[in-house]
């Protein structure tokens, strides 16, 4: 499977999850996005998106732990999900450029702007990767 995160660049950035080296992505107080993190498995890869500021993809990430209970709130409801980043893109991929995409109009970034982890397909996986400069 193939998923997508979001985080702001001013609060998280792909630069500082480099640095990291693996995070937990945590936070996350929304139940589609919740039920998406649950769904993560081990080896799954990820896009890493720049929201509010960038708007774009900028990097892959890989699912190294799946889910279990969000370290940063005692309401056993929430989940976490431990990703480590793979590679930064040769080109990130803006939200414009997607959107001028006709193969991606369903995709969830262009349907369902605001969730903060959603799945992406294998067909839209490979076209980010095509965008993206990457084989």
């Amino acid at each position: 499977m193939y998923w997508l995160v979001k985080s702001e660049p001013s609060t998280y950035s792909w630069e500082q999850f480099v640095k990291d080296k693996q995070t937990f992505w945590s936070g996350v107080r929304n139940y589609a996005a919740r039920i998406h993190l649950k769904a993560m498995k081990k080896g799954d890869e990820v896009l890493f998106y720049h929201s509010n500021e960038g708007m774009e993809i900028v990097g892959i990430a890989k699912v190294v732990k799946e889910f279990y209970q969000d370290p940063t709130t005692e309401d056993t409801n929430w989940v976490a999900a431990d990703l480590k980043p793979v590679k930064k893109l040769k080109n990130p991929v803006t939200l414009t450029q997607i959107k001028a995409d006709k193969r991606l109009l369903e995709m969830a970034l262009v349907r369902l702007g605001r969730l903060s982890v959603q799945p992406v397909t294998e067909k839209e996986w490979k076209i980010i990767m095509e965008l993206a400069g990457e084989k």
